[in-house]
This record gives structure tokens, sequence and C-alpha cells, in this order.
């Protein structure tokens, strides 16, 4: 297990990725307990980019319920389809905000919240178990190359755990 990770400066966010995707194999490789393994994928998250708020939501008894995260005190439970996370759980898609205050229904955790992706993560039955939500303190800082990287980021997660 990787102790400690290389976040590349200058780098643009996409090459920040690229480097990121084997430490993050690394830190996941040998380990399958799903609580340790969204915890450093959500440290890894949080120091390489900063983000205001990195965390996962599981699915427990038809609600999302907090998990691992980096970043403020939180929201607890979110129910199906309400807000970002739960929108994206209903969709089973990605959803990239890039002004929550446009998004209807939109669960303001925090109101340093100004912009949101949430990735859908899913098991080995094709069934969503959760979600990874990220919130920036920036308007329109997630793009299509963010959804692309988590996407495999989270797939690589849900594997590692044998989800």
């Amino acid at each position: 297990m990787a102790e400690t990770i290389h976040i590349p400066a200058g780098a643009s966010r996409a090459e920040t990725y690229e480097a990121l995707t084997p430490q993050l194999k690394a830190l996941l490789t040998g380990e399958n307990d799903l609580t340790a393994n969204a915890a450093n994928f959500c440290a890894l998250m949080h120091a390489a980019f900063g983000f205001h708020w990195v965390g996962f939501y599981w699915v427990r008894n038809e609600e999302l319920v907090l998990g691992p995260f980096q970043g403020p005190i939180a929201c607890t439970r979110i129910a199906k389809g309400k807000g970002v996370c739960g929108t994206a759980w209903l969709k089973n898609e990605t959803i990239i905000v890039p002004d929550v205050e446009a998004f209807p229904g939109h669960i303001a955790c925090s109101a340093l919240s100004k912009s949101e992706i949430v990735v859908p993560v899913i098991n080995s039955s094709a069934e969503v178990m959760g979600v990874l939500d990220i919130d920036s303190s920036e308007l329109s800082d997630f793009s299509n190359a963010d959804k692309h990287y988590l996407e495999k980021w989270v797939a690589m997660l849900s594997e590692a755990c044998h989800a």
C-alpha cells in the first residue's frame, strides 16, 4: 500500500488525474474494505484538488447515508430523487452542476458550495450502491474530464471492494 501520494505541480486537472490513477490503484490494491478504500479515495481527492467537500453516500434502506468524507460537516441522509445526490442515484448517471443555486431542489449542506459533481458507484450487480459527491467553492468547476476520470476511479473502487 502506498502511504504517500505525489501530486504533480503545475499540471492540468486531466494531467493530475492521469498521474494519480496509478497511485489510487496502489492505494486500493490488496485492500477490499469499502470504508477504508473510500476514506483513502476522499483523502486523495481532497489533497490533490482542494475541493470544498469530497465524500461518499451509501444506499441504505432506500436512502443515501453519509459515508467517508473530507471537508466540513455534511448532511447525513438524502432521499432518493432529492438534491443532486438523490437525483444521480435515481437516474443512475453522473450529474455535473455548474451552479448549485440553479439546480431545482438542491440540498445546501454548505453555503460555500457553488458547483458539484455526483458520480454513482455501481456494484457487480449493476446496481447503484452509493454516490461520490464532490462540491467546489468555485462556479463551473467540473467538466467532462472530471466525469471521465471519476467514473473510472469509482469503478476501480467498486472492483477493489468486490462490491
